[in-house]
């Protein structure tokens, strides 16, 4: 803190400042929390779990989730086939 007075433009100024760089944090506080830019921020994050850092392609997870599918869905069949 100064120990210089202050003029009252500069005061104002400083108050200007301040509400321009508090409006800027706020606005973007409420983009990030906005439904559509958090699910568009996970859409990101999942599909690039499915990259190598070059950009190709990691077969070995995505070869685990078609498993999983699989797996999934002959369990769904032999569950009806018992049932029905």
């Amino acid at each position: 803190m100064s120990t210089q007075a202050r003029t009252a433009d500069e005061i104002a100024a400083e108050i200007a400042e301040t509400r321009n760089r508090l409006a800027g944090t706020i606005d973007q506080l409420v983009y990030r929390v906005q439904p559509k830019t958090i699910v568009e921020r996970q859409v990101r994050s999942a599909k690039a779990s499915f990259r190598n850092p070059d950009g190709s392609l990691r077969t070995d997870k995505v070869l685990k989730i078609a498993g999983v599918a699989v797996g999934v869905l002959v369990t769904i069949v032999v569950i009806r086939k018992i049932v029905g």
